[in-house]
């Protein structure tokens, strides 16, 4: 995801700041060429009908694209606000997860969590009919709460196993099934009507409820090992302090740390120090120097004062004393391979 260096108001968190979800900018442009057919009743930046901001505002897009040839574009790596559902009816399609590479054929189910970076194509994305729906249930990170819309029809039990399963494993590919096929078949024929949204909003609710019963009852023969440590706070803190590493040169404190893994200041620390044995400074100091040294040994070319920015440090003497305690050498010598 594009980095961003100032706070904006949330709308998705990442170690970068705060993120606009995926627009889908390559799709659009792709229909406005005519390379495929695409169909979508969306709220927000997402393309196709706008619906009505009080009709199912938490159904981010339902959509269904249908290539009848390879395509000279794709989605590059991406996170959705909500949970996304995807499926493909025909062809094939290269999605990545987390670096992990997955060739779909029709009648696979994708299920990819707000947190989950994912691209669609690799890079481009092959003749395929892919249907997609992306529903926000207010959840950033693993350890914020689901907020289920009133209008998932579900029994409270059946709605917080459905959530357990969804939360407490992370598995990104299924085989679907007939009934789960046509699920998405009866969504996309009522959004390729393309008519006044709320003509048709009992029945998209419906449908969508129906297909969300279908994935619930799969899932549930699937004898899936649920571990609830992937909705906890400590995994909040684990993928932090991962993508940290990426993100040095922004201007981080204990509690803007905190607050990225949705957590008090003194719970993230304690987090912390379990994982690496380091505070947050101490950690924070090191994927600094870390990155310094990369860049120091890379053959870049950088004066001490850009490299010490690059790396989020506030002056260049700051970052000499902090880079010789760490390493024994001063940035100048260890270049030099003294």
């Amino acid at each position: 995801m594009k980095k961003e260096n100032k706070l904006q108001p949330a709308i998705f968190y990442d170690v970068g700041g705060t993120h606009k979800a995926d627009t889908c900018e390559n799709l659009k442009a792709a229909k406005a060429r005519g390379e495929l057919f695409h169909s979508a009743y969306a709220h927000g930046c997402y393309p196709g009908v706008k619906m009505p901001t009080k009709m199912l505002p938490e159904l981010s897009v339902a959509c269904v694209w249908d290539a009848n040839k390879d395509q000279s574009w794709g989605l590059p790596t991406h996170r959705n606000e909500g949970i996304e559902f995807g499926y493909l009816t025909r062809g094939k399609l290269d999605f990545i997860v987390e670096g992990v590479p997955y060739k779909l054929k029709a009648g696979d189910l994708t299920i990819t969590r707000p947190w989950q970076p994912h691209q669609v194509g690799n890079p481009l994305i092959s003749a395929s009919r892919m249907h997609w729906l992306i529903l926000d249930v207010n959840v950033r990170r693993p350890n914020d709460p689901w907020k289920w819309p009133s209008w998932i029809n579900f029994a409270p039990h059946d709605l917080q196993k459905l959530t357990q399963l969804l939360s407490y494993n992370e598995q990104v590919v299924w085989q679907g099934n007939n009934n789960i096929e046509t699920g998405f078949e009866k969504i996309a024929e009522y959004i390729q009507k393309a008519g006044n949204p709320e003509s048709i909003q009992t029945r998209l609710q419906l449908y969508i409820n129906e297909l969300f019963l279908e994935v619930f009852e799969m899932l549930q023969v699937q004898n899936i090992k649920l571990n609830a440590n992937l909705s906890s706070a400590r995994r909040s803190v684990e993928m932090f302090l991962t993508g940290l590493t990426e993100h040095v040169d922004y201007p981080w404190t204990l509690e803007n740390m905190a607050k990225h893994c949705n957590l008090g200041r003194s719970r993230f620390a304690h987090y912390c120090k379990r994982i690496t044995n380091m505070t947050a400074a101490e950690y924070l100091n090191h994927c600094r120097i870390e990155k310094a040294k990369k860049l120091l040994s890379n053959g870049h070319q950088m004066n001490m004062l850009d490299v010490a920015m690059t790396c989020g440090f506030e002056s260049s003497q700051y970052f000499a004393t902090v880079f010789k305690k760490k390493t024994g050498q001063s940035p100048t010598e260890y270049r030099s391979g003294v």
